[in-house]
């Protein structure tokens, strides 16, 4: 199985590039952030018919969604949405004892508390899926670098949102003793792993970016993960799409 993960930065930008991602290399199942679209205004090219689809959106800012290819289940997953969410920030499905979802979590520039508080809320969440048997696959964009090797040397500053020793510690009790961080565990000496890149001085084509985006995955998946890879040469978001593949 391929679980993809993609922050497409506007999907009307993007929309003839996920489409093309989406048909040549046909994940499994999708999770898309900061869509910034209402759902009247999502591509019909987005909508492909090999997928079910939940686009949670709000208009020209946030918004997440979440795509399960039909011939993976026999009918449409029901899709819900934990109550911490705000702002079409969340999305999740069951896949039997599976929870799969697609999290944007808050940047935390403009309202850094509230930050802390997704955060806090999303880790208690993972903790009672996690005590009531549930295995979990959680993607998205955390808008964390959760190490100091997961920033290139020239984008460390002390203090700066996203690499706050606070939030930090936060995504640390997020993974617990029960979910992994599949990237870096499959690549754990790799001080060139980023995902974002600034949209200016040639920073992406340079390779001076910063580790935001997350496949996490209980470990009795993450077990069976034989790949967890960043694809820098897909699209024109600042972001890059990351895929696990499971045997």
């Amino acid at each position: 199985m391929r679980i993809a993960t993609w922050n497409v930065n506007g999907v009307r930008a993007r929309q003839a590039e996920l489409a093309e991602w989406l048909r040549r290399d046909r994940p499994d199942v999708v999770c898309l952030q900061e869509l910034k679209a209402e759902l009247a205004q999502i591509p019909e090219v987005c909508r492909l018919e090999d997928y079910w689809a939940y686009w949670h959106c709000m208009r020209g800012y946030s918004g997440v969604s979440l795509h399960v290819r039909k011939d993976l289940v026999e009918r449409e997953p029901v899709y819900s949405h934990p109550e911490f969410d705000f702002e079409s920030r969340m999305v999740q499905i069951d896949l039997g004892n599976t929870v799969v979802a697609s999290v944007y979590v808050p940047n935390g520039g403009k309202d850094f508390p509230a930050k802390v508080g997704f955060l806090e809320r999303l880790i208690d969440w993972s903790r009672r899926l996690h005590d009531a048997g549930r295995e979990l696959v959680l993607c998205g964009d955390m808008n964390i670098a959760h190490a100091e090797m997961d920033v290139h040397p020239r984008e460390r500053k002390a203090g700066t949102i996203g690499q706050r020793p606070e939030e930090r510690e936060l995504f640390s009790q997020l993974l617990g003793e029960h979910l992994v961080d599949v990237g870096r565990a499959r690549d754990p000496e790799n001080q060139n792993l980023f995902t974002w890149w600034a949209p200016w001085r040639n920073l992406r084509a340079r390779n001076i970016g910063w580790r935001l985006d997350y496949l996490l995955a209980s470990k009795s998946i993450a077990e069976r993960a034989s790949s967890c890879v960043v694809l820098a040469d897909v699209g024109t978001s600042d972001h890059a799409p990351v895929v696990m593949t499971t045997d």
